[in-house]
C-alpha cells in the first residue's frame, strides 16, 4: 500500500509532541506500507536531521517558507471566506503543485494529511482518498474561558469560523482521526455520517524501564519544553512565580531543571531563576527525564495531550499536573499522577512525591503499568494501520489494480 504523508513538521529532531506523533506513527505506517513524505514546513533541516527520515520513506520532500501570521485585514477578510485567517496566509502554491505532482506520479493509495494545517492540500485532490490526522479542535472549543465579554466573543467566533471549516474539510475526507475523546466527541458533530472515525491516542515509547537511566536525584524537579511555545512559556512563569516559593520555603534545596528550546527574551521574561537549571534543547530528554525526583506539568492553556506527561510516566518518573496537563489522557489522581488545580494544592502535592519515597515508588509503579497498558506506541501504530488498512478495502474501487496491504 503506497501512502503519500503530508505534515507542516520535519519530523527530526523530535523535540515537540506534534513531532513525536508523526516519527511514530511514520515508523508504524513503514512496516507494512510504501511511504512518501511531504513535508511543507516552515522550518529547516540539516542532512543528519534527514537521514531516520529517508530511512522510513521511499522519498521525503521538504519544502520551506517563511512563516507570516495573520494580519487585521485577514482576520476581518474571514468573515466571507471559508478559510480561517490562519490558513489562508500560509497558503503556497508551489506546495499545491508540488503535492498535486506527487499524487499524479505516485497514485497513492491514501492521502494522510497530518495537521489540520496541511487538509488544504489534500481536500481537492481528484479521485484520491484521504484521511486526516489530529484536526485539535479541543483548546479552541474552551472559549468560554476568555477573561472579558470582548475576548469571549473574538473567541467564539475563531471557534465557530474553525467548525465551519473543519466541517467544509471533512466532506472530502474518508476518515478522520483524533487523540482524545474529548476530540471524537467534537469531531462527531461536524463530520458526515458515513466519515470513518477512529480515536489513535498519542503514546511512548515503552523500552528500557526504570533504573537503565541512572538512578534518580532527590529534590530534582524537571519540567520538558521549549519555551518558544507559549503554554511552556506561561507553564513555566506560572510555576515559578505562584509554585516553586512554597515548594523552596519548606526545601531550599529543591531545583528545577529546565530542558527545551529557549531564546533570551524567553528567560528574561520569567521570574527569578533562584534554585534553576536551564538546560536549553537536549538531544534525548530520557536521561533527564528519568534522574528527575519529578516531573512538574503546570499547564494552564495548549491543546492536545502530553507526550510529556506519558513518556515520564513511561520512565517511571512520577507526574505532579495541573488538570490541563493531563487533559485527555485516563489518568487517576493518587494512582498514576498527582493532579493539582491550585497554587497551593500543586506545591503541596509535590512536597509529598519529594517527602514521600513510597508514594514516589507507587506512582512510579502504577503510572508506568498504565502507560504500558494504554499508551504503547506498538500499538497505536497498530490502530493506525488497521485504520489505514480498512479505509483502503472500503474504497478500493477508486484506486483499481492497487496491490494490498504488504505488497507496495
Amino acid at each position: 500500500m503506497r501512502i503519500l504523508v503530508l505534515t507542516s513538521w520535519w519530523p527530526e529532531p523530535a523535540d515537540n509532541g506534534i513531532k513525536l506523533r508523526i516519527r511514530h506513527l511514520l515508523r508504524a505506517i513503514a512496516r507494512r506500507c510504501e511511504i512518501h513524505l511531504v513535508a511543507l514546513t516552515h522550518d529547516g533541516a540539516d542532512t543528519t536531521q534527514r537521514q531516520e527520515v529517508d530511512q522510513l520513506c521511499a522519498s521525503a520532500i521538504m519544502l520551506s517558507a517563511p512563516r507570516r501570521n495573520p494580519r487585521r485585514r485577514d482576520v476581518i477578510a474571514s468573515l466571507w471566506h471559508i478559510q480561517p485567517a490562519s490558513v489562508r496566509v500560509r497558503w503556497d502554491p508551489q506546495w499545491s503543485a508540488v503535492v498535486r505532482e506527487r499524487v499524479a506520479t505516485l497514485k497513492p493509495d491514501i492521502v494522510l494529511a497530518m495537521e489540520l494545517s496541511t487538509a488544504i492540500y489534500a481536500h481537492d485532490l481528484p479521485g484520491v482518498v484521504r484521511i486526516l490526522d489530529d484536526p485539535e479542535l479541543v483548546e479552541l472549543s474552551e472559549w468560554r474561558r476568555a477573561p472579558s465579554p470582548a475576548r469571549k466573543l473574538r473567541a467564539w467566533l475563531t471557534w465557530y469560523r474553525q467548525c465551519s471549516y473543519v466541517r467544509y474539510l471533512l466532506r472530502s475526507f474518508a476518515a478522520c482521526s483524533v487523540v482524545s475523546e474529548a476530540e471524537l466527541d467534537l469531531v462527531r458533530r461536524l463530520a458526515p455520517a458515513n466519515t470513518r472515525l477512529a480515536m489513535i491516542p498519542n503514546g511512548a515509547e515503552i523500552g528500557e524501564g526504570p533504573g537503565n537511566w541512572g538512578e534518580p536525584q532527590p529534590d530534582t524537579l524537571i519540567y520538558p519544553g521549549s519555551l518558544t511555545y507559549s503554554a511552556n512559556l506561561d507553564a513555566v512563569h506560572y510555576f515559578l512565580n505562584s509554585i516553586f516559593p512554597h515548594i523552596r520555603r519548606r526545601r531550599p534545596d529543591v531545583r528545577l531543571r529546565l530542558t527545551g528550546r529557549a531564546e533570551p527574551e524567553h528567560l528574561v521574561a520569567l521570574p527569578s531563576l533562584e534554585g534553576v537549571d536551564v538546560l536549553g534543547f537536549v538531544p534525548d530528554i530520557r536521561s533527564e527525564v528519568a534522574r528527575a525526583w519529578c516531573e512538574v506539568v503546570p499547564l494552564r492553556e495548549g491543546s492536545g495531550t502530553r507526550l510529556k506527561v506519558l513518556e515520564a510516566l513511561a520512565l517511571g518518573t512520577p507526574v505532579v499536573s495541573t488538570p490541563k496537563g493531563v487533559e485527555g489522557l485516563d489518568l487517576e489522581h493518587g494512582r498514576h499522577v498527582m493532579i493539582a488545580d491550585t497554587p497551593e494544592s500543586f506545591a503541596d502535592a509535590t512536597l509529598r512525591v519529594l517527602e514521600q519515597p513510597e508514594l514516589r515508588a507507587q506512582l512510579a509503579s502504577q503510572g508506568r503499568q498504565r502507560v504500558v497498558e494504554r499508551y504503547d506506541w506498538r500499538v497505536i501504530g497498530q490502530q493506525m494501520n488497521d485504520l489505514l488498512g480498512e479505509v483502503v478495502e472500503r474504497y478500493r474501487w477508486m484506486a483499481p489494480g492497487r496491490p494490498r496491504i504488504g505488497n507496495a
